[in-house]
């Protein structure tokens, strides 16, 4: 039995803890990027120093969209000796005729790219993935495909990305390493719980930080009475117009105030959210069970991830979300090792249907803020899903050091 991220995955079949030969395609890859923080575990551990322990896979060729100044990739290619490539389907066949690797790790987050009209940066998740595919067709053969945080900026390149996949029986895997992180308390949504209401805390921008508050929110969610059922509406309320919904009961006080004592830097102390938060967000979500989740954005009075609910009986919990914000990052090792499973058994750790949703979240969340609050109707967004995947506190995790060290 492999127990994965406090998962009960079952025994992996004859073969499978083989190391698998993976290629990284990459928009930007420099200290501490999230190419570093995933790419690089395959390369120098879990650790990122090239001691400890380390998956099973072997980075064997690697395609970068952009070379900064500040880019490591290259120094990290002659030091282990894998291969640069100048072409997409030059990693993937490593420049032969055919697919020549096992998995392919798509990480598009960060590097210079234009934002689109709702603020979302446009990496080019569309047009790497695409050329994924090319090499895909011409082999006839498909292999697993882990793309790092949502599947594209917009609904339409994230549905493309998906069913694309599912056509070339693709196995594909997406997300944010939110859904396993720790959690103070180590605490969960009950299996087939009868949930009324979610409501989240999170910070920063609202399309890289909003987010990963949208998948600290769904992979609460997914785990209701029926799973999934798919969200009808949304709506962003901005300025003001938060603290008039908060008046008008759209959502929670007492679901706000559980997650707010679940932080551990709740800045501004007790003084009124008003008077510290100078631009509030609230992304407002309507799903088409009846569930209601809300996700406020609070720069000033927080810098970190937590959430509280509310089931049928009235119980409420809440919990933190902690990332280790120093190197080694460990909370990436558990997004990793998801991803390792998938790459040795060909099946998703969890659904690609999540991000698909969150990923559509995200894009309808910020028209419905494009065009001044108005709620936006989401039938495209009724996405049906069940997961068997669970969560487990991870182990402590171990010390950190300054993101500045090289």
């Amino acid at each position: 039995m492999v127990v994965l991220l406090g998962h009960s995955l079952g025994a992996l079949p004859a073969g499978a803890d083989e190391v698998k030969k993976i290629a990284a395609i990459v928009t930007t890859y420099f200290h501490n990027s999230h190419a570093d923080v995933i790419v690089s575990r395959l390369l120098e551990g879990n650790m990122l120093n090239g001691r400890g322990p380390r998956p099973a896979l072997r980075l064997v060729s690697l395609y970068t969209d952009q070379t900064p100044a500040n880019d490591k990739s290259r120094r990290l290619a002659e030091q282990h000796g894998f291969k640069i490539y100048n072409s997409v389907a030059g990693a993937l066949t490593l420049a032969g005729e055919h697919l020549a690797v096992d998995g392919v790790l798509l990480v598009a987050e960060h590097g210079d790219y234009p934002t689109s009209a709702t603020g979302q940066v446009q990496y080019p998740k569309r047009r790497l993935f695409a050329e994924v595919a090319a090499v895909f067709r011409h082999s006839r053969r498909s292999v697993p495909v882990f793309i790092d945080k949502h599947l594209a900026d917009n609904w339409q390149d994230a549905k493309w990305i998906y069913d694309t996949a599912s056509e070339l029986k693709a196995p594909l895997m997406a997300g944010s390493s939110l859904p396993v992180l720790w959690r103070y308390p180590p605490t969960d949504v009950s299996r087939e719980a009868k949930l009324r209401e979610i409501v989240g805390v999170s910070y920063h921008s609202l399309d890289a930080y909003g987010f990963h508050g949208v998948e600290m929110v769904q992979c609460l969610a997914e785990r209701r009475q029926g799973g999934e059922t798919g969200v009808r509406v949304v709506q962003c309320f901005t300025g003001p117009a938060v603290w008039q919904a908060s008046e008008d009961g759209l959502f929670d006080q007492q679901l706000l105030e559980a997650a707010m004592n679940r932080l551990r830097d709740r800045r501004g102390g007790d003084k009124p959210l008003p008077e510290v938060v100078p631009e509030p967000v609230l992304f407002h979500i309507e799903y088409t069970d009846g569930l209601k989740a809300n996700l406020l954005t609070l720069n000033g009075a927080v810098a970190e991830w937590a959430v509280a609910w509310r089931d049928a009986n009235e119980r409420v919990d809440a919990t933190l979300f902690w990332t280790q914000e120093a190197r080694p990052l460990m909370h990436f090792t558990y997004l990793v090792q998801g991803i390792e499973h998938m790459f040795q058994t060909g099946k998703p750790t969890w659904p690609a249907k999540r991000t698909l949703l969150t990923s559509g979240l995200l894009d309808a969340l910020l028209i419905s803020k494009q065009r001044g609050g108005a709620p936006l109707e989401t039938p495209y967004l009724d996405l049906r899903y069940q997961t068997d995947w669970n969560w487990r506190q991870p182990p402590p995790p171990p010390p950190g050091r300054p993101f500045t060290e090289q």
